[in-house]
């Protein structure tokens, strides 16, 4: 194992305390067992490809430390200040990082599968390409990190702090991340299948050719976010807040958009065939040449809605409120609009 001091460190501290590590996790746990008192001193040190596996570095000031390609498998790192530490390719494997600092870190392809980060502090560690499944960040700060192309599926990412993090091309399939904060988030071309995501915060988050088929959105808050070319077939919106949302040749078909607020939104062009739109707020929606085909839009609220040219065959509009909204060239063949209050004035050049 190679392992060496920084200048700028303690030496006299710094050298027994490498030396112990360079014995063996054993010796050293041994160690930290009769010297509690003691809070081990690896500030900058060299441990590139070093193997800690089943370390105990709880409470280890390991700030700017080389662990290159490091095996830190099993390791206790609770809360370690490991910031600005350089973990590129470590093997973190059901490591605990418990309330660890690792705050502008670098850990670009480390194996953190399984670890547990609850609390941690991440904000602006470099994680791009990272495998994160089946971790446990609950409660983690995360904002302004880089997870592009990371895999976080089956992670529990329940209320932590995403905002500003770059998560485009990420693996999220299955992940549970209620509660958690991804205001302006980057998420395009992410992977969501599966995902829990009731209660999210995405305002203003970019979630352009995003997947969340099957998705559970529940009163998760989307305003202002970007949905263009997205997949949320059969997903669970019911209660969401859409306003200002864009949805542009967004797959919503099948999806439950029930009591969501989508006021100001466009979605044009977008797929929301067999949707359950009930109740659901669409004022000022541009639904320009959308597909309704058989949606359930009963009691919804259609004020100054846009539906020119949309597919409303055997829509269900029954006492929905249809005030000042424009039907030119719409197809309403089929549609039910019993108890329904239709301004007149949009009715020309109806199809059906």
């Amino acid at each position: 194992m190679r392992a060496t001091c920084r200048r700028g460190s303690d030496p006299m501290t710094d050298r027994h305390q490498l030396k112990l590590l360079k014995k063996g996790s054993r010796a050293w746990n041994t160690w930290r067992a009769k010297h509690l008192e003691k809070r081990p001193n690896l500030n900058g040190a060299i441990l590139r490809e070093a193997d800690l596996d089943g370390t105990d570095l709880s409470e280890a000031n390991l700030f700017q430390a080389n662990l290159i390609r490091a095996s830190l498998s099993g390791a206790i790192l609770r809360g370690a200040n490991l910031r600005g530490a350089d973990l590129s390719e470590a093997n973190l494997f059901q490591a605990n990082l418990i309330r660890a600092s690792l705050s502008g870190a670098i850990l670009r392809g480390a194996n953190l599968r399984g670890a547990d980060g609850y609390g941690a502090d991440l904000t602006w560690a470099n994680l791009s390409g990272a495998t994160l499944s089946e971790a446990t960040f609950r409660g983690t700060d995360l904002s302004g990190a880089n997870l592009s192309r990371a895999n976080l599926s089956s992670a529990d990412l329940v209320g932590s702090n995403l905002r500003g993090a770059d998560l485009s091309g990420a693996d999220l399939n299955r992940a549970d991340l209620r509660e958690a904060n991804l205001y302006s988030a980057t998420l395009n071309r992410a992977t969501l299948r599966g995902a829990v995501l009731r209660g999210v915060n995405f305002n203003r988050a970019d979630l352009g050719e995003v997947t969340l088929r099957g998705a559970d959105l529940r009163k998760a808050t989307l305003r202002g976010a970007t949905l263009n070319g997205s997949i949320l077939r059969e997903a669970n919106l019911s209660g969401a807040d859409l306003r200002w949302a864009q949805c542009i040749k967004t797959a919503l078909n099948d999806s439950d958009l029930s009591c969501a607020d989508l006021k100001g939104a466009t979605l044009s062009g977008a797929d929301l065939s067999g949707a359950n739109l009930s109740r659901a707020d669409l004022s000022i929606v541009c639904l320009r040449e959308a597909d309704l085909y058989l949606t359930q839009l009963s009691e919804a609220i259609l004020v100054g809605t846009d539906l020119s040219g949309a597919d409303l065959r055997g829509a269900n509009f029954i006492r929905a409120t249809l005030s000042g909204i424009n039907l030119r060239g719409a197809d309403l063949r089929g549609a039910n609009l019993n108890g329904t209050l239709l301004d007149k004035n949009a009715l020309p050049d109806l199809q059906g």
